[in-house]
């Protein structure tokens, strides 16, 4: 067994797929150390630039102080805290639904929702380039699943019209995490009131980043009301770590006396809890989701004028594709050696072909953070060229 182990690892090796972690030192700001080398923080989801803002950290300090550093128990059973309660209101207002529910990562929160809302004779329809943690619920479920390719509504319109399952389930990203591009939530939302379909949008990459009030996509494309789900995170735009689903008050019911990754896990910390303070700052400074968004057209625009296949898009998410795996490893290594700290991106997490650097701007960036990093970009072109 143990030698069938080795063997996997060893094909992992040869198709250029091998995972390893970096170590980075201090806080996550804009520039970081890794591995020792002083660095550029360009694949970061911090998008805000709030992960380690004085007044979450005094909030969470504030909060381990007054009820300790764990919740010690599941929600239903001891663990279910007044902080827990307050920031749940808090999130259905900012979300613009009767409740919401806390999770302690986002894919805890899609698996959960899923599973609790779909099941065998129920049907499933996901776009193909939806999160892991969508696809891995989709299978949970026992529901049938439909995957559709990537934003097309002519598909899934077919798909849900030769369906006659029990309950209908439609799942999408809002900003898909691998390449910034929106999905069609405006066209998704009609075929769903036509065929009778609930809807469940993943705002991870768009809460605290979109809309009037920086609560995601659905926000900023005026969908309150017609979107039965969405899951938002904590841990990207807001900071922190967690993550919600937002919904009416009987699909939240549903949640918390079905959904298996909350019934059976501790409840949120309470300094994680606590530390979503970052609500206020992204409520009393929106001119960061401003800076974001100019920082990124910038930076994408930088990108694109070296020569580097950058697809089109707007929000911090800007993919640089590179296509071979081995090859966007040695654009990660070369940008890292010019002081750029960016991942390559490879299958599966990416469809195979598509291998890249997924490079994330934060609006703490400034403008000499950018042309630094244009300039290590540059140092690329010969390397893109040949490609």
């Amino acid at each position: 067994m143990i030698d069938r182990i080795h063997d996997e690892l060893e094909q992992i090796r040869a198709a250029g797929l091998w995972r390893s972690l970096r170590r980075i030192e201090g806080a996550v700001d804009t520039w970081v150390t890794v591995d020792g080398t002083r660095a550029l923080l360009l694949c970061s989801n911090n998008y805000l630039g709030l992960a380690n803002h004085p007044a979450l950290a005094e909030a969470a300090a504030r909060a381990a102080r007054e009820y300790g550093v764990g919740a010690g128990a599941s929600r239903l059973v001891s663990g279910s805290l007044p902080l827990h309660a307050e920031l749940e209101a808090r999130l259905a207002a900012f979300k613009g639904t009767e409740a919401a529910l806390l999770f302690p990562t986002g894919y805890h929160a899609n698996i959960g929702a899923i599973t609790a809302l779909v099941g065998r004779g129920d049907a499933i329809f996901s776009d193909a380039l939806n999160h892991a943690s969508i696809i891995d619920g989709c299978r949970l479920a026992g529901a049938a699943v439909h995957v559709y390719p990537h934003r097309d509504t002519v598909a899934l319109a077919r798909a849900l019209a030769s369906t006659d399952a029990r309950r209908r389930l439609i799942v999408t990203d809002s900003i898909f995490s691998m390449d910034g591009d929106h999905a069609p939530l405006r066209e998704i939302c009609a075929l769903a009131e036509t065929h009778d379909a609930m809807v469940m949008v993943d705002e991870a990459h768009a809460t605290g980043v979109f809309g009037a009030t920086g609560a995601g996509l659905v926000e900023a494309l005026g969908l309150h009301g017609r979107v039965t789900v969405q899951m938002g995170t904590l841990g990207k735009a807001l900071g922190c770590a967690g993550a919600f689903v937002a919904a009416r008050r009987d699909v939240v019911d549903v949640l918390v006396n079905r959904a298996r990754s909350f019934i059976y896990t501790t409840a949120l910390a309470p300094p994680l809890v606590a530390a979503a303070a970052a609500l206020d700052v992204v409520a009393r400074e929106p001119e960061r989701r401003t800076r974001l968004l100019r920082r990124s057209a910038d930076l994408r625009a930088r990108l694109t004028a070296l020569g580097l296949r950058v697809p089109s898009g707007e929000g911090p998410i800007v993919p640089v594709i590179v296509g071979d795996s081995e090859e966007a490893m040695r654009w990660s290594r070369t940008l890292l050696e010019h002081g750029v700290f960016v991942q390559a991106i490879r299958p599966p997490t990416v469809p195979r072909g598509t291998a890249r650097l997924r490079v994330t701007v934060m609006a703490t960036h400034d403008d000499a953070d950018l042309a630094h990093a244009a300039k290590a970009f540059a140092a690329l072109r010969p390397v893109a060229d040949a490609l």
